[in-house]
């Protein structure tokens, strides 16, 4: 059964890159690397800024990033964003960006759906639904670019 956030209610925790707990729901992400030579690295977010947070019940893991983009994309990247609750990713998404706009009040904010290894018919839905609109699609693997500005 989805379930809906109480306005009031504070869902997300920040952790640190390299937590076990955000590790693992990382590794269930489509978007995980795995290493030819079967290392598994501590960290797992990757260089730049970053902000980590964790649901309370270790369920869902959201990730922004702020770092130079080789495809020239700037702002805030929400580089991983994995919801197992039973709570809409949605409002997970939006609770989300209060965090980040404490931090960066003014950027923008994206982040890329790979529509071939999702399930869903509609890539990027929960973005969507949360406000955010789609803006591109990368040249080399014709990832969705999805963007919410101020």
């Amino acid at each position: 059964m989805i379930m809906r956030l109480f306005e009031d209610e504070i869902y997300w925790v920040q952790i640190k890159d390299g937590d076990d707990r955000a590790r693992a729901l990382y590794r269930r992400h489509y978007s995980c690397y795995e290493y030819k030579d079967g290392r598994q690295p501590k960290l797992f977010v990757g260089p730049g800024v970053k902000v980590v947070l964790i649901g309370k019940q270790n369920d869902a893991l959201f990730v922004w990033r702020k770092f130079k983009s080789l495809g020239n994309e700037h702002g805030i990247n929400c580089a991983v964003f994995r919801n197992e609750s039973n709570l809409l990713s949605s409002d997970l998404i939006l609770q989300a960006e209060i965090i980040i706009r404490k931090l960066y009040p003014k950027e923008r904010l994206y982040t890329y759906v790979n529509s071939l290894k999702i399930k869903s018919t509609n890539p990027g839905c929960c973005f969507i639904k949360a406000g955010w609109k789609k803006c591109g699609i990368t040249k080399k693997q014709k990832l969705i670019i999805l963007e919410k500005n101020i």
